[in-house]
Formats: C-alpha cells, sequence, structure tokens
C-alpha cells in the first residue's frame, strides 16, 4: 500500500522554503502544481495550494516517527521554525508539534530507546 498525504497550503512559494527547511532538502518530486516529499519506503508528503483545496487549508494533522527527534528540533531552531515544549508521555514517547505557515499540524514522536 501506498501513502500520499496532502497538506493544502495557500501559498505554495511560502510553504516550498517552510517544508524544504521541515525536511531538510527540496521537493523529491513535481507533478504538476504538487511537490513531494518521500518520507518512507511507499509513503510522501505532497503540498498543493490549489484553489481546489482551499477550504482544507490548515486542517491537516501529520505525526511523524523520528529517531533524531533532539537534531531535528535543534536544526528547524536554527533556521527560525518554532515549536510548541517537547512532550514525553507515560510510555516514554517524546513528541512535539510544529505548525506550518497555514496552521497544518506536522508533529514528531520519538520511542524510548531499549
Amino acid at each position: 500500500m501506498d501513502l500520499y498525504s496532502v497538506v493544502c497550503v495557500r501559498d505554495r512559494a511560502v510553504s516550498l522554503k517552510w517544508f524544504e527547511v521541515f525536511f531538510g532538502r527540496p521537493a523529491d518530486e513535481i507533478i504538476g502544481e504538487e511537490y513531494l516529499w518521500q518520507v518512507g519506503e511507499n509513503a510522501w508528503v505532497v503540498i498543493d495550494d490549489r484553489q481546489v483545496r482551499a477550504s482544507r487549508v490548515g486542517g491537516t494533522m501529520i505525526t511523524f516517527g523520528v529517531n533524531d527527534l533532539d537534531e531535528i528540533v535543534a536544526r528547524l531552531a536554527a533556521h527560525g521554525v518554532e515549536h510548541e515544549p517537547v512532550e514525553t508521555y507515560g510510555n516514554g514517547v517524546r513528541h512535539v508539534e510544529i505548525l506550518d505557515p497555514d496552521g497544518n499540524s506536522l508533529s514528531l514522536a520519538q520511542a524510548p530507546t531499549q
């Protein structure tokens, strides 16, 4: 199974810069007016600013499982990307919510090391 998670945005140019910082690289593919980052073997995050998606801007919620939460948060901070405080859940998972310029939620979660 493949996953394509579409993040609806208002301004492609602004969002492209932000997502390039978030992922640490330019989009992996461009298909028409959609920009895609591969986040897993068969998983993609797509940004789309077409008018047909306007009513969905700001409504996305995605959580990425990561192994290097502190490194990612430090890299984002170095580029001026703010985030909520890092939380640690009762099961040891560390989690942080990051909002893109349109209010879409892109969270990072790191499981405790064994």
